[in-house]
């Protein structure tokens, strides 16, 4: 029997989706679905799913942020990272901006206010927060990662050295997914319509983690990590470090741009 894994990140209104037998690697699926439920539905009913949205908000913010988003935060080891501060539960089910900032700097010490880049991915993080208080068995199929993160230790815990937006950058990821053990056709095949290329490759990133979560080897941030008030893990789940050899062997290759020496 196939052992699907998933991997969804968020795109333009909906979910760009990667999905993997584990049993045979070959066999793959790439989608864009309107909705996390439709992703779990599938016909490859994948039983493990990555997907890069917040999972486990806590009523209350200390210490500038989740436990998960500080220690993710705390690996990268730079202040100008995509990890954004998620905002106490209150605040990301305001029903505009304006009362998202009240409620969070109401409700958190010291006071902040969430960007307005946040405020747009509340949708997400509403959706998966919502379908997964109302379905508890759904919380050991889906697990919050975070493309950055996963990376950023698939590079050997170095930063990449271009933008995922950049040419160079999309090849520098696409070279450490393969390395990471994704099928080449998977890693070099084209988005679904109306997913963009970064989100492709961000949804492969939320795969690999999926399929180290599978196995028993991924990595928790952070490793002791709580519960908020309606039982849902504040972890964010990072894949199992690259290899250094695969990583020379890429480079080799011309395959991407590699870690900076």
């Amino acid at each position: 029997m196939a052992r699907w894994i998933a991997g969804l990140d968020g795109c333009r209104g909906a979910w760009a989706g990667v999905l993997m037998d584990r049993d045979d690697p070959e066999r793959w699926r790439t989608a864009r679905f309107a909705s996390v439920r439709d992703g779990l539905d599938a016909p490859e009913a994948p039983e493990i799913v990555g997907i890069d949205v917040p999972i486990g908000l806590p009523e209350r913010i200390r210490d500038k942020g989740r436990t998960a988003d500080n220690a993710a935060r705390a690996l990268l080891g730079r202040k100008r990272t995509s990890v954004f501060p998620v905002p106490p539960r209150a605040a990301v089910y305001a029903a505009d901006y304006a009362a998202a900032k009240a409620l969070s700097r109401e409700r958190s010490e010291p006071p902040f206010a969430p960007s307005l880049q946040c405020w747009n991915i509340f949708r997400y993080i509403k959706e998966v927060d919502t379908l997964l208080r109302a379905e508890p068995a759904l919380r050991t199929r889906v697990h919050e990662v975070h493309p950055e993160v996963a990376f950023f230790r698939l590079n050997g815990d170095r930063p990449l050295r271009a933008g995922k937006r950049e040419a160079a950058g999309l090849a520098e990821r696409r070279m450490l997914l393969e390395v990471a053990g994704l099928p080449p056709a998977l890693v070099a095949s084209a988005p679904p319509r109306g997913v963009a290329a970064d989100d492709h490759l961000d949804a492969m990133a939320a795969l690999v983690v999926a399929r180290d979560i599978a196995e028993h080897r991924a990595v928790a941030l952070p490793p002791d990590f709580e519960h908020d008030a309606e039982g849902l893990p504040v972890v964010i789940w990072a894949p199992a470090k690259g290899l250094e050899k695969g990583l020379e062997k890429g480079l080799e290759a011309g395959l991407g741009g590699g870690p900076d020496c």
